[in-house]
């Protein structure tokens, strides 16, 4: 089942015995969690009837031990079982699905794995829990995320805006989430988030960010690109050179891919992509300037780089010289 439809569950009272909550995207994972902790019982009946368990301090039998016991006062006892994925013989539970406690709401947060569902435990996961798989996101879904997210709040954001966010923040919903949420402590509701409002608050700057550092070198803006890398070097802690070369190598790869399509329409550039159309104007661009000769010059540099951060061939240069060099040779 959809997160949203479970939310519309518990928004109904109509509450299932056993949550397995599991995957590697945690933030869907513990919202579910947290809406179930707060939508169940009253502050009364929580006193009582509420327990939260860690995964490394319990095993199995205490599960089922909390999850046997009947409610005191109220129509459910709802048992937390947090860090799940720590308990060992997890699978020893499958007794319990097999007949669970009708006033127990049992939560299981296995997180940033899965249980293998080919196996008996895991199919039965599927057959006898409310089972919901929170997947990681692909780098190329997280502008649209970003936007979905700020529009739920009231808010809006422009397409260059929430790549700037989504390239700098990277893919992990609970940090994107925390961030936007101090963001929009400091604006007006409706009001339209913009780089410049990202850079007042989050401290991301609108000038000197990876997504103008990649429009810059798809340009072969020698100037802009320079001046960008001298910031970057300036604020390390702000733009690691180990997240600039895996974006980098983001960018180029997509480069690569627009040379091999047929069609070469705005539409499916941007599906194959994996991008907004709006960004499509500036690989067609980028594409004028990279041959496909050049692109895997360039991915050999990057492969070279990498090692070079990490002390192969390089016994002194630091990470600031490295992405000097390596930007000299993508634009030369």
């Amino acid at each position: 089942m959809k997160y949203q439809e479970i939310i519309t569950q518990i928004d109904n009272k109509v509450f299932q015995p056993v949550y397995f909550l599991m995957g590697e995207e945690s933030y869907y994972i513990d919202k579910i969690c947290d809406y179930i902790c707060k939508n169940t019982l009253n502050s009364d009946e929580k006193e009582f009837n509420q327990i939260i368990l860690y995964g490394k301090e319990i095993d199995v039998s205490t599960i089922i031990s909390e999850a046997k016991q009947f409610p005191f006062g109220a129509e459910y006892r709802v048992v937390i079982i947090k860090e799940a994925q720590d308990i060992r013989s997890i699978d020893q539970l499958e007794s319990y699905l097999e007949n669970p406690n009708p006033s127990t709401i049992l939560v299981i947060c296995f997180k940033y794995k899965k249980i293998d569902k080919r196996k008996s435990f895991g199919k039965n996961l599927s057959k006898k829990t409310m089972l919901f798989e929170s997947k990681k996101l692909y780098e190329n879904q997280i502008p649209s995320w970003i936007k979905n997210y700020i529009k739920e709040l009231g808010y809006s954001i422009d397409d260059k805006s929430s790549k700037i966010l989504s390239d700098y923040l990277g893919t992990d919903l609970s940090k994107i989430s925390n961030e936007i949420n101090k963001l929009i402590l400091n604006i007006k509701i409706g009001e339209q988030i913009s780089p410049k409002i990202i850079e007042e608050n989050i401290g991301i700057s609108k000038d000197y960010n990876i997504f103008e550092f990649q429009n810059a070198l798809g340009k072969k803006d020698i100037l802009k690109s320079n001046r960008i890398i001298k910031h970057f070097s300036e604020n390390p802690k702000n733009h690691p050179f180990v997240l600039t070369l895996s974006s980098l190598f983001s960018y180029f790869q997509k480069i690569m891919i627009y040379h091999n399509l047929k069609d070469k329409s705005k539409e499916n550039i941007a599906a194959k992509l994996g991008i907004n159309p709006f960004f499509v104007y500036s690989y067609q661009t980028a594409a004028k300037n990279y041959s496909m000769s050049k692109l895997f010059k360039i991915f050999t540099f990057l492969k070279e780089y990498d090692l070079k951060s990490k002390g192969v061939n390089n016994p002194s240069t630091n990470e600031s010289e490295l992405l000097k060099e390596l930007t000299f040779k993508i634009l030369h």
